[in-house]
């Protein structure tokens, strides 16, 4: 007679889904509180910085920032350039670093497939390399998985070549002839900007995000709004609370030692501006005419962050070299309301509209409409399922290298309490 038994898959006190900042930094605290887990990334550790950015690509925030847990800029660069902008290579060799150090129990290349919760407690953990189970799950795949492509890009004359942001190199690898893009936050005016300094000629459909100066008043904006305790402010203090979380970035840029993003400069250099993306009629693009309204909304809040400054100043009689209200170098006298892709000469276009998260994987309750996990700071009201590394999930550094070391500490701290409540209950003895 043979004799059948069932092999139990690995089992871990904690998972760790994603192998980017968020992952690596639960995976260092784990670590810190003795707790048995497995880091799982579908591709390698902190891939995306990697594969998926542009070859012009610098931090908007500045280096002194960088303070992922247990290893800061000043390990991995000794402080040379504190208040410098890290570029690509730059951010992948301190990433680099923060892996080693962080030296983390991994798995790459395996995908999860799904996360299930189990009737006895815990998860069940799916995977492309087959099963796992764990006590409690993070969640640290970050917000940004699938890219937004509108439907009428399948409706595009077919001689045009589409890029999303995540796919764009650098100028050189577009096909001659004029491009178009398509959004305006970091990534669309940023890579907008990298064509243009390139010669390249560049049509810009603006969206509604906001804008700030890069310097204001002798400091770094960011170096004021730190000291003005911005990046402490909880979303449960926020005066959007939540809704915060639907904010579109500020778009700057840390190229060149850091300057800022000026939309209207770049049309009286010859840049061509249009207002949201309409539709598509016959090879002709439309466009809402609110391309004025978007240029002034983003400079009005450009304006508003430079006056908190001021009034700081004020408030506290700081030393600081006068300051002076941004005016308007270029308006649109007649606003384009379309656009004759083949007239134009317009061979490639590059849409910068941003991601949906995709967490379908996830079989819990804890998803709204639009897929969003509900969390407080991270936890779920599932229990033992969390998530870190997504925007504002709990203050605006939440999805940056400044912010993710607070989050993830939190996240384990709560997350060893439980375990240490549940390591003497009958049902985990009895596993």
């Amino acid at each position: 007679m043979v004799h059948l038994t069932s092999v139990k898959p690995p089992h871990h006190s904690v998972i760790v889904v994603g192998g980017g900042q968020a992952g690596l930094s639960a995976s260092y605290y784990l670590q810190q509180h003795g707790i048995d887990h497995l880091l799982l990334e579908k591709h390698s550790l902190t891939h995306t910085w990697r594969n998926q950015r542009w070859d012009a690509f610098s931090l908007v925030t500045p280096n002194w920032q960088c303070a992922l847990p247990g290893y800061t800029y000043s390990d991995e660069f000794n402080g040379k350039d504190p208040h410098g902008f890290m570029k690509k290579d730059e951010i992948n060799a301190y990433l680099s670093g923060f892996v080693k150090s962080v030296s983390a129990p991994v798995l790459e290349g395996v995908a999860v497939q799904r996360v299930v919760p189990r009737a006895i407690g815990g998860y069940e953990v799916h995977t492309s390399k087959g099963e796992f189970s764990a006590d409690q799950v993070i969640v640290a795949s970050g917000g940004y998985h699938t890219p937004i492509i509108p439907r009428l890009a399948e409706r595009l004359p077919t001689g045009i070549q589409q890029f999303h942001s995540e796919q764009y190199r650098n100028p050189h690898t577009l096909p001659a002839g004029n491009i178009l893009v398509v959004g305006s936050g970091q990534s669309g005016a940023q890579i907008a900007e990298d064509l243009h300094v390139a010669g390249r000629k560049v049509y810009l459909a603006v969206g509604d995000a906001p804008r700030c100066a890069r310097f204001y008043r002798g400091k770094d904006v960011v170096d004021w709004l730190a000291e003005m305790g911005y990046y402490d402010i909880g979303v449960d203090a926020h005066p959007l609370r939540e809704g915060v979380r639907d904010n579109t970035n500020h778009y700057v840029t840390g190229r060149d030692g850091g300057r800022d993003i000026d939309l209207r400069k770049f049309a009286r250099e010859g840049m061509q501006l249009f207002g949201r993306l309409q539709g598509l009629e016959k090879g002709r693009l439309q466009f809402f005419d609110n391309l004025g309204a978007s240029l002034d909304s983003a400079d009005a809040v450009y304006n508003r962050i430079n006056t908190s400054i001021d009034n700081y100043i004020e408030k506290n009689a700081l030393d600081a070299p006068a300051g002076e209200r941004y005016m308007p170098v270029w308006t649109p006298e007649q606003e384009r309301k379309e656009l004759d892709l083949h007239g134009e000469g317009i061979t490639s276009i590059i849409w910068c509209i941003g991601f949906t998260p995709d967490f379908t994987w996830v079989e819990a309750p804890v998803f709204n409409g639009r897929g969003h996990p509900g969390h407080q700071r991270g936890i779920t009201a599932q229990p033992g399922l969390y998530f870190l590394g997504l925007p504002w999930l709990y203050t605006w550094g939440s999805g940056r290298f400044s912010g993710v070391a607070r989050d993830a500490q939190y996240v384990v701290e709560h997350l060893v309490g439980v375990a240490g409540k549940k390591l003497d209950s009958p049902r985990a003895l009895a596993r």
